[in-house]
Order: structure tokens, then sequence, then C-alpha cells
């Protein structure tokens, strides 16, 4: 092997790739569209014609950055998985059958009057959501090429050999959900054959190579999906079209031996994530197998050190030669902003230190290409990092030397702890709340923005806040509620609002990603040690608290949610920013509790999507991710009480995590899955108060109060009533105020006949 050095060896230029390319659009065109589609202010064509015109443009920049194999097929309206069940014809039944419309296909993203969405949960470990197959026995596959198609021959029309992208058979499958218990290893022929069925309609069309995506590889795998693996590619490499078994966000580790078996004409592995996973690679790969090496983190924002990369290029192609290695991003581009063009607010240097999508692909052509005069300027930029005053604070670097086990734990249990809080706050049985926000109108968004170019003034903007929060506590008060929010309506996002207030954050101008549908985040920019200068939430929780006799609830977000949804720094261990975030937190919960506040919710809907592929590597990371909360939270008396909240994720996977969290209440989304993931709460007893979402927030749909109390209904059926909340599952920033107040009045009424149902009055030992 080649010497590592700091300097490229290579003579002759590398052929280059890209994974996927963010689909919004510089602008954010495609999010408007599809709103504007959505109110019926843009028509289907319209639409559609928005959406050409961006893909288009994409290709076009890829091409004029240099990239060899461009993708087509990682564009989507709504999200990828479900282009894929429309592709291979299996969308669930419940929304009809024939040809996906354009109707039918937001109805399963979205909801209709007649169905609820399908359920939506986080791609691997990012924070883009897709939406979960459903796996049943009469699936009928008939295969629809009509989008996979129409885009290589709108690619080849507009001058570009695309490469089309698709989700691989088995990442698929084992994404998807068995509906009833429904073995979906049983649909394995059907899908093979749908499959073989694109790919020969994909030979026919005179496409040569195809991105087969299989993240699935890079998590730990038992030896019937290895097999199943086997028996699948086994059909599909005898087919006329060169396959790239693309890996990401992971090692592929020990599924090397089986990703190789599979014959496919090329690999792609994500050397940024696990970069160990080379050596053992180049020795395992077939004869004229090409590598496409992930040499570009596709998932974080940061320069790529080339000094560090050029090395692992060298040893590639010493062992196999220029012509079989290729340079691409890690993963797909999807997970980070377009291009830093407008980004004009950022200081000169955290801005040097930033690359975008586009930027991104130039360090991929640079390094291809070996580039002296861009290797030369990044190695001063990486250099010009390391070297930064601005990145360190010495007092929180102390600080979290000098932390204690008591920093971790409450003074009680939780069994102690419940009595004191049932006696001070004087809640009923199945006591209802919110998740936090309400209605984000125009009218929010306006005033703002206003204030923000400086169109108004402080006392302008706060005399406004003022009213929208008197008007929420006075709609919460008569709706019924029992723990009152103040709303939100200050805040922008439930992470850059307090990164707004934390040393060692910066923020973009239009860093927009997306999270799903048209639903994007802008998220902050973690360049620096975290330290709270001023309290972040205090005048406006005190201000609602001034305003009702109801217990009302402080809203933070929790240490490992500011992590994932930020752009991290990667100078340090992830665990050392987590628990500077937890330290500043801990200074915000004392205030809220000092001035009165008794209920503080602390949000951690990211906690399970931090979580790493690899068994092996998640205890340590539970471990320190557990403790970040419980160093932000445990300061409180006994009588204050802690509340969290999760949504879209897989629970049951975490639970042992969730109840070592040791919140007085965990709220969640369930209404998606009817209650499914409480039986796993029952498996494990867990011991603490639930608020299992009633309802879905994602659609203007309004649940009748009949459907809430079904779901009330199987809560009981597993849960303790004194452990039950009632609430929506995820915050209404996104609703409008009409259906916001019919939901919560019916979810209200809901929970008022479950009590008399239940026969006992407030505080009174149930059944149970």
């Amino acid at each position: 092997m080649a010497a590592a050095g700091n300097v490229s060896t290579l003579t002759q230029k590398l052929k280059t790739a890209n994974l996927g390319f963010p689909r919004m659009g510089r602008e954010r065109e495609l999010k408007f569209a599809l709103e504007g589609y959505w109110t019926g202010k843009l028509t289907e064509q319209e639409l559609l014609d928005n959406a050409s015109a961006l893909r288009k443009e994409h290709w076009r920049l890829q091409q004029a950055a240099g990239i060899d194999f461009i993708p087509s097929n990682d564009f989507s309206l709504y999200d990828q998985v479900l282009d894929t069940l429309v592709l291979v014809g299996a969308t669930p039944e419940r929304f009809g059958t024939g040809p996906v419309t354009l109707e039918r296909y937001f109805a399963m993203a979205r909801n209709s009057r007649e169905q609820t969405a399908m359920e939506m949960t986080k791609w691997f470990d990012t924070n883009y959501h897709y939406l979960v197959p459903e796996w049943t026995e009469g699936i009928s596959f008939k295969v629809d090429t009509a989008k996979l198609l129409g885009e290589i021959r709108e690619a080849w029309a507009f001058g570009i050999e695309a490469r089309p992208v698709l989700i691989g058979p088995l990442t698929l499958l084992l994404l998807g959900k068995g509906v009833d218990g429904f073995n979906s290893f049983e649909l394995l022929p059907k899908l093979t054959a749908a499959y073989r069925q694109i790919l020969e309609a994909l030979a026919a069309e005179g496409v040569t190579w195809v991105q087969i995506d299989e993240p699935m590889l890079a998590t730990d795998l038992d030896e019937g999906s290895k097999e199943a693996y086997r028996q699948v590619y086994a059909e599909l490499k005898t087919l006329p079209v060169k396959l790239m078994l693309t890996t990401y966000f992971d090692t592929i580790g020990d599924n090397l031996e089986t990703a190789i078996a599979l014959e496919t004409t090329g690999l792609h592995i994500d050397i940024v994530r696990a970069p160990g996973q080379l050596q053992a690679t180049l020795k395992a790969l077939r004869p004229e197998q090409i590598l496409s090496m992930g040499c570009v983190e596709g998932r974080n924002l940061w320069l790529t050190d080339f000094s560090a990369i050029t090395p692992l290029l060298n040893d590639a192609v010493e062992e196999l030669g220029v012509d079989r290695v290729l340079v691409a991003p890690s993963c797909s581009l999807l997970h980070v902003p377009h291009d830093l063009r407008g980004e004009n607010k950022l200081s000169p240097g955290i801005r040097s230190w930033l690359r975008f999508a586009e930027e991104k692909l130039a360090e991929i052509v640079a390094l291809a290409h070996h580039d002296e005069a861009a290797w030369q300027a990044n190695a001063a930029a990486v250099a010009d990092r390391e070297a930064a005053e601005t990145t360190k604070n010495p007092r929180v670097r102390d600080t979290l030397a000098t932390l204690e086990g008591w920093d971790f734990q409450r003074k009680s249990p939780y069994s102690q702890r419940a009595p004191i809080q049932r006696k001070e706050l004087g809640l009923p049985l199945l006591p209802t709340t919110t998740i936090g926000s309400f209605p984000q109108t125009a009218e929010v968004r306006k005033h703002r923005a206003a204030f923000r170019h400086g169109h108004e003034t402080v006392e302008q903007y706060e005399a406004f806040l003022k009213e929208a929060i008197a008007h929420c506590i006075r709609e919460q008060e008569r709706i019924g509620l029992d723990v009152l929010v103040h709303g939100e309506f200050e805040r922008n996002d439930m992470v850059e609002y307090f990164a707004e207030f934390l040393d060692g954050f910066a923020f973009t101008e239009n860093g927009w990603v997306q999270s799903y549908g048209s639903r994007c985040v802008k998220p902050p920019v973690i360049y620096g040690d975290v330290s709270r200068p001023a309290p972040m939430t205090l005048k406006w929780s005190s201000y609602a608290r001034s305003l009702t006799s109801h217990p009302l609830k402080g809203m933070l977000t929790g240490p490992i949610t500011v992590l994932q949804w930020s752009f991290v720094r990667n100078d340090i261990p992830r665990q050392q920013t987590a628990w500077q975030i937890a330290l500043a937190l801990r200074d915000e919960v004392q205030d809220l509790e000092a001035a009165g506040i008794r209920v503080i919710q602390v949000d951690e809907p990211a906690l399970r999507e931090g979580l790493p592929l690899r068994v092996a590597d998640r205890a340590a990371y539970l471990d320190w991710a557990v403790k970040a909360f419980k160093l932000a939270t445990s300061s409180v008396e006994d009588g204050t009480q802690i509340h969290t909240h999760m949504c879209y994720c897989e629970f049951e996977e975490v639970l042992p995590s969730i109840a070592a969290l040791d919140a007085d209440v965990i709220s969640m989304e369930s209404a998606r899955s009817r209650m499914e993931l409480l039986e796993a709460f029952r498996a494990h007893g867990y011991p603490n108060e639930i608020g299992p979402g009633v309802y879905d927030i994602h659609s203007p749909r309004v649940p009748s109060t009949e459907e809430m109390r079904d779901l009330l209904g199987l809560a009981l059926d597993v849960l303790k009533p004194e452990q039950i909340w009632v609430n929506p599952d995820c915050g209404l920033k996104t609703r409008g105020w009409p259906e916001t107040v019919a939901a919560l009045e019916n979810m209200c009424v809901a929970a008022k006949e479950m009590r008399t149902s239940l026969q006992i009055e407030s505080g009174v030992q149930s059944r149970a």
C-alpha cells in the first residue's frame, strides 16, 4: 500500500460521481410549488413544470461542476421511499388500486378524508423522514416506470446521460412493516420480479449504469437477511445493466463478504463515517470490480480535509488502478443545503470552513483531478480552523471536567416525586395538554419577518407577541386544557431559536434542508464551545404564567435534539458538545423553576435518531445521551414535573434508555400506528407517565371525539389510567387555528368522557 501522506501522488484524473442532490432548490422553489398545489393556487401541470425546471437546473449544475456520473430519480415530490413503492407497485391497498395519481400520492403522504397517512419515521440516523412501507399479502407489484423512465428521457434530452438511482429491494423490504404480523419476506419473489422488470426496462431504454442503494448493508443483519440478499442479487446481476451497489452511513463490516458475493459491477462505501473499512474492502473486491469512495461528507457542511482523504485515495489507486476508482460524496447530498452563494452574514472565518452541496461537488472534482491549487487552499482553510481561538471556551471545559454523579440524578425516585406533583399541580385523571407550539399563522410570520428586517420596533413586536400569547392562553382555557403552554409565537424553530441565545452557534441565511415533504429546516451551525450568556425562555413563559391560574408548561429543546438537528462541529467528540448544551439548559431549567414554573418540558425527539446503526456502538452513545438529558433536568425539586417529547421513530430499540431519562411524563407520536408502541412499554414495564398522541397533526383533518376516545381505550388496555396523559402527536405550529381548536375541543371531550367511563374522580386510584 502507498504510504500515507499529505500530498496526492495521483498523476491521472479519477472519475467522479454524485449520489443525489438537494431537491428543494436554491430558493426552496419546490416547497412553494408543492404548497401552492396543495392550496389550489397551482395546477398539477404547473407543479410538474416547476419540478422539471428544478431537475434540469440541478443536472446543469452537476455537469458544470465536472461530475461524470450524475444521478436521476433522486428527485421526489415528497419522499424517495414512497416513489419506490409507486415504482414497484407496492402502495397500500387502503388508498386504492390502479395507477397512482398525484392526488392519491399525496393522500398516502398527508392524509385524506378517508384514510390516515402512512406512518412516517426517520431515515436511518438522519433527520430526514420517510414513509414506512406497509407489507401485506395482497400487494400486486404492478410496476409503474413512468417517473423513472420519464426523468431519464428528460435528462437525455437535456444532454445528460444520467445514472438512475433506485432504493435496493432488501433495503426497501427491511424498512417496511408487515401489517398484522405478516412476514414481509414472503413477498421476496414478487419483489425480485418487480426489480427485474424495472432493470429490464432501464436496459431497454439504453441505460448502462444503475445506482442501487442498499444502506441496510451498513447495519447488523441476520443470516436470513444475508441469504435474501444473495437470492435477490443472483437474479439481478444477470441483467444487462451495471449495478453500483451503494452503502453509506456506517461500515459494511461483517456484511462485506455478503456485499462482495452479490457480484455487482461496483461497490460504494462511506469512508467519511468509516475510513477503517477501506483496506478490508480493497482486499475483498473481485477482479475488475469498481470501487466508489465516499470521500466528501454528505451529511455535514464542514470542508473536507484533503490531507486525511488523499492517502486513502492513493491506497485505492495503487491497489486497483485509476480506472477502478470513483470519487463521490459519502451519501446523497440531500442532507445539506444547496450552496453558499447567498451566505453573506456569516463571519468570513466560519464561512471559509463550510461547504454546501455545490461546493461539495467542487471538492469531489478537486480530489479526483488532483488540483494542486485547490489542495493548497484547502490546507490553508483547515489550518485556519484548527488555530481559531473563537472555538474554545476554557470555563465551559473546566465545568465539564468537574461534574459529579449527583449532577446526573434527581433528588428522589419517581415513585416519591409523583404524589408530590399530583398534590401540588392538582391535575385530574387523564390530564390534557399540548406538545408546545400553536399555529404559526401568516400574521405571526409577517410580524417576525418585519422585526428581523427592522420594519418593527422591539416595542411593536413584543406588543404583538403579548397579544398572541394572551389569545392562546384564553383559547386553551376555553377549550378546557389542563396544562397550558404559551404557544411559542416568538420561536422560528425549536432548535434555531435556542441556538440564537447560545454562544458557539452560527446561523445561515438560506441553509435549508428537507425534513419531509415540503417541510424544510435551517439547522444552526455549532462551530465552537457552547454556553448560555443569558436566559432564553424565561421572559415569555413568565408572562404567560401571569395570565392564568392553570399550570403552565415551560418549553425547552433537549441537548441531544439540539445536537442532532444542528450541523455539529467535527473537531471534538459529539458527547462533549452534547454535555455543553446540557449545561446551558440546566441554567435555563433552574431559572424557570425559580420563576414558579413547575412543569418543564425538555423535548428529545432526536434521541433515537442519534442511535448508531451498529448495535456494538449503541451502549456508549445511549450512556452519554441519557446523561446529557439528566444533566439538563436533574437539578429541580421533586414537585417540579419534567416532561419530554419524542416522535416519529422506532422507540422499542431504546426503551430502557427512555426509562433511564427518568422524565416524569413522556409524550410521543402514536396515532398513525394506533398505539402500537405502547405494547413495548408494557413489555418493558415502564413505570412513569405517558402521553400517547391521540391525533396526527401533520394534516388539516380534524379527528372525531369517537376516534380519539377509541385510541384512549387502546391505551387503557396497556397502561394504568393514572399513567396516561392526553395530547396530540406533536406540536401544532404547522396547523391553522380553526382545525387546531376543533381537534383540541374533540380531544378534551374524549378525555372527559373517558374519565366518566372509568367512574373515578381526580386523585382516586384506578381499578388497575
